[in-house]
This record gives structure tokens, C-alpha cells and sequence, in this order.
């Protein structure tokens, strides 16, 4: 589009407005931005949708050896029926990661490859071990490297490499922080060390035996522009925890303290939650999203299946 605003442009230089009965859509000669909320009624419904929508458009991209599908993901408790669902997908053969990249979204500092709460661990542990991706192209980014700032730089530059990200997953926290994007994070940062907010080290001591002596208080984190920059993200929201974080994101303008609501302004947003997680959300808004679900199942109904193919 040499010569012309990209149309995500617009939606940056706007001012930020309350986001009531909101639908984002902007033609754009052949181009539409979209920012949809997918309800749906319970954390397994939420994690089997985000899995169907992923599943069709890698099985839609039509991904091969020289054109592999890029999807960036997250790690946590939200993400794993999504998981979860995916590797059954793979076991019924209906999909196939053989040409998929991966980049993750983040890694603590200084804790060991193997240990088990680091992120290496939970996504082999979790997801790439039940999968057919080849190692080589799942991309985790290296707590332990000599130079953290380099290899910050290297997974933005292999992100680049691999065409950008088609489809970025991620979750959120219940201060509305995507990936180690916390409160007060600058919306076009990339990828970079972060020192953790207590708030996260006190969320996080659970997996560490409560004990906040062990809890990595640093991070290696992709940033909010680095995301932004995905084709399309899709960041999945469940829980009552997190319906002040969801009414922030859905409701009110961007706001760097809560850097989820910098996705108001991307092009392609998905936000899937369960019912639980829409309690702040005014009645009106609910009932407005909720009357769209006949065309959001659209999206996963059918399910596609690479056996077809």
C-alpha cells in the first residue's frame, strides 16, 4: 500500500472515545476491520471456539512448505483447553502443525530451561510434545542468554523473517496486562526485558509453592506494537477475575494502563470470553455482541478438517 495510510493508521491517530454499543468496521477499498466480541457461556465453550477459529484458519491459509501459517502464543491457565482441544484436533487428524511457525510471547529470567514453571516446559508440556511442529520453528524466547537485550532483538528480527505473525493469541491478566505488558507499558513497545509488578510476582507465587523468594521478578516479554502487528489478534478472556479488565478493554478508550485496550485500535481483533467474564459490561453491550453470535459461528461452524484437503 506504498503511498497510502495503513488503514490502521486511522484508528491510531483517533482520539479515544467510550465504547458502548460498539462495532468497529471500516471498508477500506477491499479491506475491513472488524473488532469482535465472541461470548460464549462457560470457560470449556470459549476455549473449544478459540480452538475451532484457529484451527479453520490455519486449515483455510492452506500453509506448505514454502508458505508456513504464523501464530503467536500465550501461556497461563486460560489458554490450555484451547490447548487442549487443538490436540485432539491433531489426533483425529484433522490438523496438521507440520507447516507452522510458533513464537511465544514471553519467558522468565534466570529460571532454568527445564525448571517446571518455566515457559519452555509449559508449552512442550502442555502442547508441542502432542503436536506434529517441528522444533525448530517453535520460537521461545531465551531467559538465560548472555545478552537479553540481543535476544530480544533476534526474535523480533526472526518474527520478521517468518513474514510477521497471522494469528496472535494471548490472554490477559486481571489488570487488563497482555503478555508482560503491565500497567504503564508504552502501546508501541516491542519486545523486551521487563521487571515484573508485585501484583504479578504475588499472582504468580501460586505455581512457585507460594513462596515469593522463587518467583522470577524479571521477564523477557514481545511488547504491545509487537503484537499489534500481527495480521489478527484473538485474545481469550475467562473468568469473573477478569471482567473489570474486559469492561476496560470493550468499554473505555486505550489507555496505557490497561494495554489490553490498545486492541480497540488494531485492524482484527477477536476477544473470547465466557459469561462470567462480561459482569462489568454494560447490559446493553452484552445483549449487542450476543445478537451477533449467529455470524461470529459463522466463523467456526464448520469446522474444517485437513483430511478434506
Amino acid at each position: 500500500m506504498r503511498g497510502t495510510a495503513h488503514p490502521s493508521s486511522y484508528f491510531r491517530s483517533s482520539p479515544a472515545l467510550p465504547l458502548r454499543r460498539f462495532k468497529l468496521i471500516l471498508s477500506y477499498k477491499f479491506f475491513t476491520a472488524i473488532m469482535r466480541l465472541v461470548i460464549l457461556e462457560d470457560y470449556d465453550q470459549a476455549s473449544e471456539w478459540a480452538a475451532k477459529y484457529i484451527c479453520n484458519r490455519i486449515i483455510q491459509f492452506k500453509p506448505s512448505q514454502g508458505r508456513y501459517f504464523t501464530l503467536g502464543l500465550p501461556t497461563g491457565s486460560t489458554p490450555l483447553g484451547c490447548y487442549k482441544k487443538l490436540i485432539e484436533y491433531h489426533k483425529n487428524g484433522d490438523l496438521s502443525f507440520k507447516y507452522v511457525k510458533t513464537f511465544n510471547m514471553d519467558e522468565y529470567v534466570g529460571l532454568p530451561r527445564n525448571h517446571p514453571e518455566s515457559y519452555h516446559s509449559y508449552m512442550w508440556n502442555n502442547f508441542f510434545k502432542h503436536i506434529d511442529i517441528d522444533p525448530n520453528n517453535a520460537h521461545i524466547l531465551d531467559g538465560n542468554a548472555p545478552d537479553l537485550q540481543a535476544e530480544c532483538d533476534a526474535f523480533e528480527k526472526k518474527i520478521e523473517e517468518a513474514g510477521g505473525i497471522d494469528l496472535f493469541v494471548g490472554g490477559i491478566g486481571p489488570d487488563g496486562h497482555i503478555a508482560f505488558n503491565e500497567p504503564g507499558s508504552s502501546l508501541s513497545s516491542r519486545t523486551r526485558l521487563k521487571t515484573l509488578a508485585m501484583d504479578t510476582i504475588l499472582a504468580n507465587a501460586k505455581y512457585f509453592d507460594g513462596d515469593l523468594s522463587k518467583v522470577p521478578t524479571m521477564a523477557l516479554t514481545v511488547g504491545v506494537g509487537t503484537v499489534m502487528d500481527a495480521r489478527e489478534v484473538m485474545i481469550l478472556i475467562t473468568g469473573a477475575h477478569k471482567a473489570f479488565a474486559l469492561y476496560k478493554a470493550i468499554e473505555e478508550g486505550v489507555n496505557h494502563m490497561w494495554t489490553v485496550s490498545a486492541f480497540q485500535q488494531h485492524p482484527r481483533t477477536i476477544f473470547v470470553c465466557d459469561e462470567d467474564a462480561t459482569l462489568e459490561l454494560r447490559v446493553k453491550t452484552v445483549k449487542y455482541f450476543k445478537g451477533l453470535m449467529h455470524v461470529h459461528n459463522k466463523l467456526v461452524d464448520p469446522l474444517y478438517s485437513m483430511k478434506e484437503n
